[in-house]
């Protein structure tokens, strides 16, 4: 029989906490799972014994998080949005392709594909002249994004929410939601958020910011 596992490899705000400087906000510095890493999901299905690994941002502590997670290969990364905190570790695939000699399937909307493209383009197409090769393979989210590997097929289904100027994505996969940055969550993204078991969802913090949901926002989205 299949089996899901969800790791959260990382939780933080874009800086992390604590943040440089030993900034720790409103979180007890005695309590360990305060210290968190910018926001990174580990999906896999278990089948006969073989795995399907699948990888949702990467995050610039992804190093370190692959690392603890014991993780070497992965079938795919998909991405929520292109801002730092969740693309800047890009360049720690690298040696998970090497490994597999294949490069790997990267899923991403429009907007997330011109970031990546404009800060990471020899990811995805070998510079005139640079010994090292292109490790990625760009695909476009339009739908359902189905992932094959040998563990089996993992779907996910993208949801499009409001991050304040821009809109990012989240996504569900089977009865869990992952909606690491959300401000706002519109008529269509409710319908895709019913019938859940776990969700995984934004409190950036007490008081209300303009790109983030609030612990009292995400209390009454709870709630609904």
């Amino acid at each position: 029989m299949a089996e899901l596992t969800f790791t959260v490899l990382g939780c933080g705000s874009s800086g992390g906490v604590p943040r440089i400087g030993g900034r720790w906000g409103d979180c007890d510095p005695a309590n360990p799972r305060n210290r968190r890493r910018r926001c990174s999901l580990l999906v896999e299905r278990v089948e006969d014994d073989a795995t399907t690994t699948v990888l949702i941002d990467t995050s610039p502590d992804l190093r370190q998080q692959l690392l603890d997670a014991n993780v070497g290969d992965l079938d795919a990364v998909i991405y929520t949005h292109g801002h730092a905190d969740h693309v800047h570790g890009i360049d720690d695939l690298r040696p998970i392709v090497y490994a597999r000699r294949s490069r790997m399937p990267v899923w991403a909307d429009g907007p997330t594909q011109e970031r990546l493209y404009s800060g990471f383009g020899y990811a995805f197409t070998q510079p005139e002249g640079s010994p090292y090769p292109a490790i990625l393979e760009m695909h476009t989210i339009k739908g359902d994004v189905n992932v094959d590997g040998e563990g089996g097929r993992i779907t996910f289904q993208p949801i499009s929410v409001s991050h304040g100027s821009i809109d990012a994505l989240g996504f569900r996969v089977g009865d869990l939601a992952y909606l690491p940055d959300v401000a706002e969550i519109n008529d269509d993204a409710w319908a895709n958020l019913e019938g859940l078991d776990i969700w995984v969802v934004d409190a950036l913090r007490r008081d209300p910011h303009p790109t983030h949901a609030h612990l009292e926002r995400t209390l009454g989205w709870i709630e609904r």
